[in-house]
């Protein structure tokens, strides 16, 4: 068994539900934000027979694709404004941040 860990961007979240429940995953979402944009994020919590892994992470791959957005930066509290950049810049957002974890067990009742 494997505990699969997946961070995606909120705008990745509604696909990659409806695609987790079209193709029989079961998943616990949890709302979290992003610390380098403080943008929302969405984690999902997934536990997965070791065999179904690869079909697992091809699902998240063709649903959670990353790309470039214009972004306003938050302004820095407290910190040191010299690298504080005022103006919208383009950054690469979405895709997912993925972490693989053996489990012992694993309980649904």
């Amino acid at each position: 068994m494997k505990l699969v860990v997946a961070v995606v961007q909120d705008q990745d979240s509604n696909r990659l539900s409806n695609a987790l429940t079209k193709n029989d995953f079961r998943a616990t979402k949890l709302a979290s934000t992003g610390g380098f944009l403080r943008s929302g994020n969405t984690t999902f919590l997934i536990g997965v027979e070791d065999g179904l892994v690869p079909e697992l992470l091809d699902l998240i791959r063709d649903n959670c694709r990353s790309r470039e957005q214009m972004v306003a930066p938050v302004s820095p509290m407290g910190g040191n404004a010299d690298s504080y950049i005022p103006y919208p810049v383009e950054v690469e957002v979405g895709g997912a941040t993925i972490f693989v974890l053996p489990i012992e067990q694993f309980y649904h009742f």
